[in-house]
């Protein structure tokens, strides 16, 4: 009985059979009842052909910063709601665009928007717009204005890289303090903003204003 019960243990092993939670043992890092949610949603996105490994490291990203277990669940199970929202709108896609997609939703992208980019760009890979598009609104451009820069982007045929450069030159201007809306609006088109926002009152340079 042994032997035939350790024969059916072994083939359960080599077809997948074994929870997940027996399998990664980096969900040991959760308190049990926490680490066998997280196996469940972990077993749900495989079984749906879902991208797993975000899921795992959304958790270990809770626990690592001490999370309550239940609010690392809800961040989880959110993420897995996330990624089936991306796919939807994407109409499939790659693990690394599925998640970056997921990032845009949960950074308040719209889904139409996803559907826009992935018109837009075709074949194209869209990790690379999508992490741009969640990077933008991360700097306080506001979701419609990023929207509309990185689809016009893809509909110009903007490479990677040009999506790259867009990110930092936003990211300095924002920094010199140009407001961000116009930042990633006038960079999009070519443009230049002014290198600093004068506040009211001042004068740019030590000339200005001098008869």
């Amino acid at each position: 009985m042994r032997i035939k019960a350790l024969m059916v243990f072994l083939g359960a092993l080599v077809l997948g059979g074994v929870p997940a939670a027996a399998q990664d043992a980096r969900l040991s890092r959760l308190d049990p009842a926490t680490g066998q949610v997280v196996a469940r949603l972990v077993d749900s996105a495989r079984a749906a052909n879902l991208p797993s490994e975000p899921l795992v490291d959304k958790a270990l990203e809770g626990a690592s910063k001490h999370a309550p277990g239940a609010r690392i669940a809800e961040a989880v199970r959110a993420l897995l709601a996330d990624l089936g929202r991306a796919r939807g709108a994407l109409g499939g896609g790659s693990e690394a665009e599925l998640t970056a997609a997921a990032a845009a939703l949960r950074a308040g992208v719209a889904p139409r928007a996803l559907v826009d980019l992935r018109r837009a760009r075709g074949d194209a890979a869209l990790s690379v717009p999508l992490a741009t598009l969640a990077d933008l609104v991360s700097r306080g451009v506001p979701v419609e204005t990023a929207q509309e820069v990185v689809v016009a982007l893809a509909a110009r045929g903007v490479s990677d890289a040009g999506y790259v450069e867009l990110r930092r030159v936003v990211e300095a201007d924002i920094g010199a303090g140009v407001p961000p809306a116009a930042a990633a609006s006038v960079r999009a088109h070519g443009g230049r903003p002014p290198d600093k926002i004068v506040p009211p009152g001042q004068t740019r340079g030590r000339g200005a204003g001098k008869r």
